[in-house]
């Protein structure tokens, strides 16, 4: 888009042959606030990093959350005029969703397990029923069982602006419930103990707990903990039931701070595993269940190797990557579990990546992807041996997310999965190995009139600056869409950490198909989706493809017809907002709107500062700025370092106070310098969360209504919907 042209002459003709009308503007006497400016020059690498801004990261000053809130009201002030669309929005989105729902029950240990929600109220409710057949691990649920709440969300939440449920476990003997709460969205969990025979919590806690294991005697519980600054899970300790947890015994410390803890049990519950992981590797620990006094090394550690490992009849079955980064499976005696006893069950697929393997008692699930798609193969046993064949479960759409459900029991004759697609509801299968058939348990209910019928989804592949094919997977009104170049086209895009960006069901999305939108998910470099091989080209020095690749994708996106160059919104969060922050500065003519949640957008600043929470783990992902090399490469694409004078599209982020992941200055500084560079009229806005994390607000009503508020922004400055 041209921004130079003035928005009041914008007039085009859209999908329905109609005028559209004029995106909503900036009231001339309606003035954003202004951040006052303080040089905090940062010399490195004979350069100097100007940081004008850096006082707005003093979350205990006054005139901090004074800005914040002067923000808050600007934001809300210009958005005013849309309050009836939002409401409109959110009266459709809840019509799609049915209030009072319950998840399908799945068996663990003797009971039936599973999730309800009521109408009106904001959080779920867990709940419980005995199997009406107990030992047996193919066991029919029966809804006639009465049922036994074990934890109510929303008593949790009373007089709390915040609620989030960190771990749930429950003991072998079934009496009691570990879990952890964070009422403030800072990731920071307490950790509660609740009997499940009279509903009392007991008077056991212990803060900043992650991982929750409890060990057969249903008396000791393993918990990790994490640094109170770094917020690293660097500890596992040992509380025995009734005793203080200020006495809880280390089990395992963690030095290197690249790594975290993480603790759970195999399938077949006889075994305890304490896993070290960073970034590029893994190490693994492990002890019976029913005496875990002490843990035992599995495999050392070697620099960029990951090992995952379960438990099947004596034998540690192990997905690694020591031959190449698309994982093998080998397996080893438990007595003797060291790499040099290692026997190789499946080779390495140089096209195909092995992202898991579920054992069970008498058979086994590969998860992997064909083509960055999810398959699912089934493989049954000879003794300790793989069978050489396979079964496969098919998927009919051109583009789809599908893997392993809750599947708790090891002995189960099935097995169940999810499926879902862009134009089809989240559904779970049970699959019996027996036969080769597929069962639908359950299918996610879509009220308000939808017809799957009505809408499409297609794979399209963009080609690169360099040639590299691009995955991107599309959905649109099929009875409404025609390829002519006049349709608004939203573009969503994340590309880190190895994430496949997930292809899933929303009946939020809805609120935008049936307004005409062409929605696209850009399966950039930098994620997941074509395997470690994928994430590797566009991390670290690469890092620049992942921003040049969602260019590229949107540039075919409106070379091939799909959507109006006139019309572009762009949407992502956390290093998603990254992403929207790197290229809005590349190419800020190809883009109309861009949403921006939680962006990491001060990359310099936040990783040349080792005190901040997760910095030193995300070396390995972004590189360390303290070299030379990285610090160029993160240099040439940090979004709040690459801002310039000129035009920019219509711009909303949003941020959190409490988020421990972005901190909420990083929007902040890059909202209150964009203001002084930025040459045209259109919106720039931030709003910030002032009782929220990472994720927003926890509650499912509260969330919807910024969902409301993000898609009413969305559709004016399209000139979508009048405001």
């Amino acid at each position: 888009m041209r921004h130079n042209t003035p928005l009041f002459l914008r007039v085009a003709t859209s999908i329905c042959g109609c005028l559209y009308p004029l995106p909503l503007e900036p009231n001339q006497d309606m003035q954003p606030p202004v951040a006052r400016r303080e040089p905090h020059p940062t010399n490195i690498h004979g350069q100097t990093l100007e940081d004008d801004y850096f006082w707005l990261r003093n979350k205990d000053s006054e005139e901090v959350i004074d800005y914040l809130k002067a923000e808050n009201a600007y934001t809300h002030a210009f958005m005013e005029p849309t309050k009836g669309l939002q409401d409109k929005l959110y009266r459709e989105m809840l019509s799609h969703i049915k209030e009072t729902d319950v998840s399908v029950p799945y068996l663990a240990n003797g009971y039936f397990y599973y999730t309800r929600t009521v109408e009106g109220l904001q959080y779920p409710i867990y709940c419980r029923k005995p199997s009406p057949a107990p030992g047996d691990p193919n066991a029919v649920y029966n809804d006639d069982v009465a049922e036994q709440i074990i934890l109510d969300v929303n008593e949790l939440a009373k007089d709390q602006p915040f609620m989030a449920i960190g771990g749930l476990a429950v003991s072998p003997d079934n009496t009691l419930l570990a879990y952890s709460t964070d009422n403030t969205g800072f990731r920071q969990y307490t950790l509660h103990i609740r009997s499940l025979v009279t509903g009392e919590d007991l008077p056991d806690t212990a803060p900043r707990t992650g991982s929750l294991v409890w060990a057969d005697d249903s008396k000791t519980l393993f918990y990790t903990l994490e640094d109170e600054q770094t917020k690293r899970h660097y500890r596992l300790y040992r509380h025995t039931l009734g005793e203080d947890t200020a006495k809880d015994a280390v089990i395992f410390e963690e030095t290197d701070e690249r790594f975290n803890l993480g603790a759970g049990r195999s399938r077949d519950r006889k075994y305890i595993f304490i896993e070290s992981g960073s970034h590029t590797t893994t190490e693994v620990r492990f002890a019976p269940a029913s005496n875990p006094a002490t843990f035992t090394l599995l495999a050392p550690r070697i620099n960029d190797q990951e090992y995952y490992t379960d438990h099947r009849n004596g034998r540690f079955y192990i997905r690694v990557n020591d031959t190449g980064k698309n994982f093998r499976l080998v397996s080893a005696d438990v007595n003797a579990p060291g790499r040099e006893h290692w026997i190789e069950e499946l080779p390495e697929d140089a096209e195909y990546p092995l992202e898991d393997f579920d054992l069970f008692r008498d058979f086994a699930v590969a998860s992997d992807r064909v083509l960055g798609l999810p398959r699912l193969r089934v493989f049954g046993w000879s003794g300790d041996k793989l069978t050489s064949a396979s079964e496969e479960v098919t998927f009919p759409e051109p583009t789809y997310s599908a893997g392993l459900h809750v599947n708790a029991e090891f002995a189960a004759a099935t097995f169940r999965y999810s499926y879902q697609s862009l134009v089809s509801p989240s559904s779970v299968y049970s699959y019996d190995v027996l036969t080769h058939s597929s069962t639908l348990l359950k299918q996610q209910e879509v009220p308000g009139g939808f017809d799957r019928s009505r809408y499409a989804s297609e794979r399209i592949w963009a080609t690169a600056s360099d040639g590299t094919k691009i995955p991107v997977s599309l959905v649109y009104r099929r009875d409404e869409f025609v390829r002519n170049g006049e349709n608004p086209l939203y573009v969503y895009g994340y590309g880190s950490y190895g994430y496949a960006l997930p292809v899933g069901f929303n009946p939020n999305r809805l609120s935008l198909l049936d307004r005409g939108l062409v929605l696209a998910y850009a399966h950039i470099r930098g994620g997941g989706d074509l395997g470690d091989k994928w994430h590797d080209a566009g991390k670290m020095q690469v890092k620049m493809n992942t921003f040049t690749d969602f260019i590229a994708a949107t540039e075919y996106l409106v070379a091939e017809g799909y959507g109006d160059p006139k019309r572009v919104a762009i949407e992502g969060g956390s290093a998603g907002g990254l992403l929207m922050g790197a290229v809005t500065n590349l190419r800020s003519d190809l883009f109309s709107v861009v949403l921006s949640h939680v962006p990491f957008v001060d990359a310099m600043n936040t990783m040349l500062d080792d005190s901040l929470p997760l910095t030193v783990g995300e070396y390995e992902e972004w590189g360390n700025p303290n070299e030379p090399e990285a610090f160029a490469t993160m240099h040439a694409y940090s979004p709040y370092d690459n801002l310039k004078p000129g035009d920019y599209p219509a711009t909303l982020v949003k941020t959190s106070l409490n988020d421990s992941q972005v901190m909420y200055w990083e929007p902040a500084k890059y909202i209150a310098k964009l203001r002084t560079l930025k040459n045209n009229g259109t919106p720039l806005l931030l709003e910030t969360n002032m009782d929220a994390g990472h994720g927003g607000a926890s509650g499912r009503y509260d969330y919807l209504k910024e969902i409301a508020f993000d898609y009413a922004f969305l559709l004016t400055q399209l000139g979508v919907e009048k405001p």
